[in-house]
């Protein structure tokens, strides 16, 4: 007599199944409360579900490998709802989802790891997104009087295939900094932010690669938000 085997249940992230795009897709094309709340149980299912087994699967493995990113995997994951206060686009819901971890598992923390999931694509970010003027100014200014030191940072990045995105960057030199224009480092004293950005292919996306490519992507921005977190010890000499 044949014996069959029942397949065990998936207890970890498997990838994200084509339902979370179409979910996301379908959102994209019916941005309302109507079309959301009817659809609620299937952003639960399809992207809520997958998207706490993958931050589960990732935060445990960055914690083998000593990274200090992590976060709680049901707190991590950004509201899709969207704050339309001071917003000129008043769509109710992103049609994309995001998390995060930090290195005390805050989601406001300084020095992110971010993933984002999209049917207009993938990727994965890690740096500081936002600083506020004061953390700007210690993270230039750490660069400013060490520009070797960071140029030899940037090159690490760079055999990573990693670049600071360049994106908001201000026209002129900051105020403090002109001295600086001709230097080494002088676009990098221009950003407005500073991160780097890995795209992710749709077959990754769909697997449980996503995990391990999660944690590459997060070794190799290490030491690039080691440096944030040194400068920004001026500011707050308790936070190592």
């Amino acid at each position: 007599m044949a014996i069959h085997r029942t397949r065990p249940p998936v207890t970890g992230f498997a990838g994200f199944p084509p339902a979370t795009f179409a979910f996301l897709k379908g959102l994209a094309t019916n941005n309302n409360r109507e079309w959301f709340t009817a659809n609620k149980a299937a952003y639960e299912k399809s992207v809520l579900a997958p998207f706490h087994l993958l931050l589960a699967d990732v935060i445990s493995a960055l914690a083998e490998k000593g990274i200090p990113l992590a976060g709680d995997p049901k707190k991590a994951i950004f509201r899709i709802y969207r704050d339309v206060r001071f917003s000129k686009e008043k769509l109710p819901y992103k049609t994309h989802a995001g998390a995060v971890l930090t290195r005390d598992g805050i989601k406001g923390a300084s020095g992110i790891l971010y993933i984002h999931i999209d049917p207009e694509g993938c990727w994965l970010a890690a740096g500081f997104h936002a600083p506020d003027p004061e953390q700007l100014g210690a993270i230039r200014e750490a660069i400013y009087i060490d520009p070797p030191r960071f140029e030899v940072l940037r090159a690490g990045l760079a055999k990573n295939g990693l670049m600071l995105d360049a994106s908001e960057t201000l026209s002129r030199m900051p105020r403090d900094y002109q001295d600086a224009a001709g230097s080494s480092v002088a676009d990098v004293l221009r950003l407005k932010r500073f991160v780097v950005r890995r795209p992710l292919t749709a077959e990754t996306v769909a697997s449980e690669a996503l995990i391990a490519d999660t944690v590459t992507f997060a070794a190799d921005a290490l030491p690039f938000l080691q440096f944030g977190w040194q400068a920004l010890t001026v500011l707050d000499p308790t936070a190592i």
